[in-house]
């Protein structure tokens, strides 16, 4: 058997507590039962970012020169 997925994409507002706001537009073409498959991605911290770039060019530095080949691939 084969399995196929419908993905639908929106965007909700996090409110700090446990439930996620599916908007009325995008729940009315849902199936009424059956299970879904859901994946949260979220904006993350500017300075998180900048830090985790700063870290990954930091530990790409530290190569000795017969890594320096694998550079061209960053």
């Amino acid at each position: 058997m084969i399995d196929v997925m419908k993905t639908v994409e929106f965007e909700t507002e996090l409110s700090g507590n446990q439930t996620l706001s599916i908007p009325p537009e995008i729940a009315s073409v849902l199936p009424q039962k059956g299970k879904a498959t859901v994946l949260v991605c979220v904006d993350m911290d500017s300075e998180d970012v900048a830090w985790r770039k700063a870290a990954y060019d930091q530990f790409l530095s530290d190569d000795s020169e017969e890594d320096a080949v694998y550079d061209k691939y960053r």
